[in-house]
């Protein structure tokens, strides 16, 4: 009789990433306090967290496409990891649309051990060129499909047929905290024989980052993201402290939950996160709306007296895959619109009746 197959979280290939430093940013405006990115990256290095990643949070080089930059420099995040980090790793976040290759160099010169690109699915064949050198000039390089949930699964595989063989790994990217557990396990099953490494990275707008995390690890995926205390954009993602106490109770220890616990609280009072709309956040991951264009749909809203559930609704009708500002505005001139309509409709004169 063979022995029973030991449960995911025993896989000495299975890894939690921590973000803290590059998610974490979000809750900030982008603006880290030196000292406190170096304390942290001193005691995340005494745990048995391997990968940490740091920087902008919508990826290095950000500002060239208009994004609010960040108050470090990249030279400094740099050198700050160098000096702080003696056992773990550290990467950043990149864009092809902003965050050039030739910087990529210059990082991986300065010390970074890993990159992450960002993109949607459908757009992966316009990059497939940026990829290839990436993975040239970094030695390890994993694509995050971002918004995965706006391609149904089953399109995803043909979407990714030229990627390189050369990738570290593939991420599930659930952007909008909207997936369910079993929404997280059709993804991961659709991509896992694409890539020797899956990875899976969630968000908490409907409080189930950290049970799709551990849904994605029972299916095949071996890293998943955390941010300490679940800070991060919007409704925040998995939390690095919890996944390791709950992989300790269904494993082992294998992360020392409660020192990150410790981590986790002096995040806490360190950090002062700016004020976020939980009705938005609860509402993108029912409809699925990016909370990056929760600013703009509030603006919007108020300018028009416009109700954001219905608008967000409309706008998820008119979009073909995920939702962009454009889709949004439309929404909006169609809904005043209507309005207009039936306001002038009330003003006209009755004709006719009884005589």
């Amino acid at each position: 009789m063979s022995a029973p197959l030991a449960p995911p979280f025993r896989n000495p290939a299975v890894e939690v990433l921590d973000a803290t430093l590059r998610e974490g940013s979000y809750a900030v405006n982008f603006q880290m306090d030196e000292n406190f990115v170096a304390s942290l990256l001193r005691r995340l290095d005494s745990t048995p967290i391997q990968k940490i990643e740091i920087g902008h949070g919508i990826g290095f080089e950000a500002e060239r496409a208009g994004f609010t930059a960040s108050n470090i420099k990249l030279d400094r995040w740099c050198e700050i990891a160098r000096s702080n980090l003696t056992s773990s790793s550290w990467g950043m976040f990149s864009q092809p649309e902003f965050s050039r290759l030739s910087t990529l160099t210059d990082l991986c010169d300065q010390g970074m051990s890993f990159v992450r690109l960002g993109m949607e699915a459908s757009q992966v064949a316009d990059n497939l060129d940026y990829i290839e050198q990436a993975v040239e000039i970094c030695d390890e390089v994993y694509l995050n499909l971002m918004k995965s949930s706006a391609t149904p699964a089953s399109e995803i595989p043909k979407m990714l047929s030229g990627i390189p063989s050369g990738l570290a790994g593939l991420y599930i990217v659930d952007s909008y905290g909207s997936m369910l557990p079993s929404d997280v396990k059709e993804y991961i099953h659709v991509v896992k024989d694409l890539c020797p490494v899956i990875g899976f990275h969630g968000h908490d707008n409907l409080g189930l980052a950290n049970a799709n995390s551990i849904a994605a690890l029972e299916t095949g995926a071996v890293i998943v993201d955390g941010t300490l205390d679940g800070i991060g954009r919007g409704a925040g993602n998995a939390e690095t402290e919890s996944l390791a106490g709950i992989m300790s109770i269904l494993g082992e220890d294998k992360y020392s939950y409660q020192e990150l616990a410790r981590i986790a609280g002096y995040c806490r009072t360190s950090l002062e996160p700016l004020p976020e709309n939980r009705n938005l956040q609860v509402l993108g991951g029912v409809i699925g709306v990016h909370s990056g264009y929760f600013p703009f749909i509030e603006k919007i809203c108020a300018e028009h007296g416009l109700e954001p559930a219905i608008l967000m609704e409309k706008a998820a009708g008119l979009a073909q895959r995920s939702i962009h500002k454009n889709d949004i505005r439309e929404a909006a001139d169609q809904m005043v619109s209507s309005i207009e309509a039936a306001m002038k409709s009330l003003d006209a004169p009755v004709t006719g009746g009884a005589r």
